[in-house]
């Protein structure tokens, strides 16, 4: 255990190195950084100016050598200060967490909650027609595009009947769940698909089992073969799927926070790509690395508690 855990460590530390060094190296690429700070034309940037500035922010030193000193004011906290208006980057990002959480507890709990249980129903039921209406929302939600589903929830049910809110947050934050639930659900909806598709081909892989068929003959009802025996042993897909599908969510989604005009991460990553505001993305990119990291090391650990067979040795 002890060794699994020191190589998981030192791979998702190596992870976020080369995620943050990728992205550091891309906003070079850009020209010269400086650029970003100049009056439109160029106006009132003296030179005396830019070497001012390029010495201030370390501009003047190799480019692995900036890339460290990066990594020493961001281990200390110090994730510098936007482009524009020269707020602090940690402020403007974690502003947008909860926002981005919110919605994506809320759209991934809906996707669990509606896909795996759809999942294993249409697996039992191999074959009728309740396997074809479930294999048929798989499709359906896989196949229809975000933006569209988002606008045509917000036409019938917010414009036409008034039922909910067609946007925004709301000013009580978690507690105006009637705001999340239009972009909870156009959020979940193709991930309510993917889950029902991965539970229903594993859960038919292990039903036709022989330790299922075993049980069967020994005369083990059909529910307790069903949730005790053949789903637990299937849910090894469904969880790995949760950890990318939950840390997406949680990172915001770009499109659905546009069409619900959602104050999250998603809106705040486009303003600062169209913006070229590098401090920011390189902040973004960081917690994106981190939270799949940490989520797909949750979920290998998890594996040996649903799987006794599973060992880390």
């Amino acid at each position: 255990m002890a060794r699994f855990l020191a190589r998981r460590l030192i791979f998702a530390i190596l992870t976020i190195l080369f995620a943050t060094f990728l992205v550091f190296a891309l906003s070079r690429l850009q020209g010269d950084p400086l650029l970003l700070y100049a009056k439109p034309g160029g106006y009132g940037f003296t030179p005396e100016q830019q070497a001012a500035l390029k010495k201030k922010l370390g501009l003047d030193k190799p480019f692995v050598v900036q890339y460290i000193v990066w990594l020493g004011l961001i281990s200390r906290g110090d994730f510098g200060k936007t482009i524009l208006d020269e707020k602090p980057v940690l402020k403007v990002v974690t502003e947008k967490i909860p926002a981005s959480a919110q919605l994506g507890v809320f759209a991934w709990v809906l996707a669990t909650v509606v896909g795996v249980p759809i999942g294993v129903f249409a697996a039992v039921k191999r074959g009728s027609k309740w396997d074809y209406v479930a294999r048929v929302f798989a499709v359906f939600g896989q196949a229809l595009p975000s933006f569209w589903l988002g606008l045509i929830l917000i036409f019938f049910v917010a414009v036409d009947r008034g039922w909910l809110p067609a946007g925004t947050r709301g000013e009580r934050g978690w507690l105006d769940w009637k705001y999340v639930v239009l972009p909870a659900i156009t959020l979940g909806w193709g991930a309510a698909a993917s889950y029902m598709r991965l539970t229903r081909s594993s859960m038919l892989e292990v039903l036709d089992s022989e330790f299922v068929k075993l049980a069967r003959a020994k005369g083990v009802g059909t529910r307790n073969v069903v949730w005790k025996h053949a789903f637990r042993n299937a849910l090894i897909q469904p969880l790995t799927a949760s950890a990318v599908i939950l840390t997406a969510f949680l990172g915001g989604s770009i499109i659905v926070e546009q069409v619900f005009a959602w104050p999250g991460m998603g809106r705040q990553l486009i303003t600062a790509i169209n913006n070229s505001d590098f401090p920011v993305l390189m902040a973004f990119v960081l917690l994106y690395a981190s939270l799949y990291v940490v989520a797909n090391f949750l979920v290998d650990l998890s594996y040996g508690a649903i799987d006794p067979r599973i060992r880390y040795d």
